[in-house]
């Protein structure tokens, strides 16, 4: 990630194609060793791309991935709304619970 990351911000600052030299020394201004295997897979796989048409092309592929989150909260309303009503206070109580074990000791003890 971290070649890629270089590799990007060469892109923003207008390097379209930036080369192996170009990616060490943005990461070893930060003090970071490039990884020469890694580093050369990156620079062969994006060779002539446009890396905005790949981020485009990511970005339409990673919309069609679901997210979860919503799926568990369809079954809860369905089952009525009492029974949902009492379900989200039971959890807040055992939240809390667990956040006020210790383990006998205190944040500045």
């Amino acid at each position: 990630m971290k070649h890629l990351a270089a590799y990007l911000l060469l892109g923003l600052a207008g390097n379209e194609s930036p080369s192996a030299a170009d990616i060490k020394a943005v990461l070893s201004s930060v003090g970071v060793d490039a990884e020469e295997e890694r580093l050369e897979k990156l620079i062969a796989e994006l060779q002539g791309k446009d890396i905005n048409e790949l981020i485009a092309e990511g970005a339409t592929k990673l919309a069609s991935v679901p997210s979860g989150g919503a799926g568990a909260a369809a079954p809860a309303a369905a089952a009525g709304g009492a029974a949902a009503a009492e379900a989200p206070a039971e959890e807040k109580e055992e939240e809390k619970e667990e956040s006020d074990d210790d383990m006998g000791f205190g944040l500045f003890d």
